[in-house]
């Protein structure tokens, strides 16, 4: 038996990994990321804006641990076979979301932009380049602005954007509406817990109805190949299934 369940990532557009690293490793990688933003979670006072965003860029300590846990990889070469992507040693952008606050407008639902440009930008492209690695440093439950995400989305997006590739903002509402009938699912679990997310899949962040903020990073996998639907791999796989 392997380390995630690959078809239900073909069928849904992602896949959870439970404990990819132990909890007390995401436990030191929020305290890191504490100290990054000048807050304190024993100090509600200084909590001001929804949303603060935090960054791991260099891999420090328990942020590299994360981005070199073994079931990561194992999950990874599952999805996208050996050698398939890249590794890389930082976690990325780190949206901290607050709680009792009137919720930031950046909830629209999308996919992320994941084809590169000769210019260094990067567009959503029929063709992608990346899929979206959601990593918990912080409980999530229900309340606690758990990423939303449609369930079997990327079969409607990837239709929308074959031959394509737009500009963020336009692709949006094209692949919310085609994805507006699907079901929902919500990213929650525990610090050290995962989320495989197909480049494809359409996600959205949510409000914060919770007390505790919530700490959860949200990067790229860069593969080694842009991902077609005639490819052999679980991401193409979730391409060509039926819808």
């Amino acid at each position: 038996m392997g380390i995630i369940d690959v078809d239900r990532f073909v069928a849904d557009g992602f896949v959870k990994l439970e404990a990819a690293v132990p909890r007390e490793t995401g436990d030191a990688a929020r305290a890191l990321l504490w100290r990054q933003i000048g807050l304190s979670p024993q100090d509600p006072a200084g909590w001001k804006e929804p949303v603060v965003w935090a960054a791991d860029l260099t891999g420090e300590g328990p942020l590299g641990e994360i981005m070199r846990s073994r079931r990561l990889a194992g999950a990874l070469d599952e999805i996208c076979g050996s050698g398939g992507w890249a590794p890389r040693g930082a976690l990325g952008m780190v949206p901290v979301r607050f709680p009792r606050l009137p919720p930031a407008d950046d909830r629209g639902w999308h996919i992320d932009a994941n084809a590169a440009q000769p210019d260094g930008s990067y567009l959503c492209s029929g063709r992608p380049e990346t899929m979206l690695l959601l990593v918990l440093l912080s409980d999530v439950g229900p309340d606690d602005a758990p990423t939303r995400i449609r369930v079997g989305s990327h079969r409607d997006a990837a239709a929308v954007l074959t031959g394509r590739a737009l500009d963020p903002f336009e692709a949006g509402p094209l692949v919310d509406a085609a994805s507006s009938h699907r079901p929902l699912a919500y990213a929650t679990g525990r610090p050290g817990d995962m989320y495989l997310v197909h480049p494809f899949t359409v996600h959205a962040a949510d409000e914060h109805r919770g007390t505790e903020p919530r700490f959860m990073s949200q990067g790229p996998v860069f593969l080694t190949e842009p991902v077609t639907p005639d490819g052999s791999n679980a991401l193409a796989r979730a391409m060509a299934d039926g819808a």
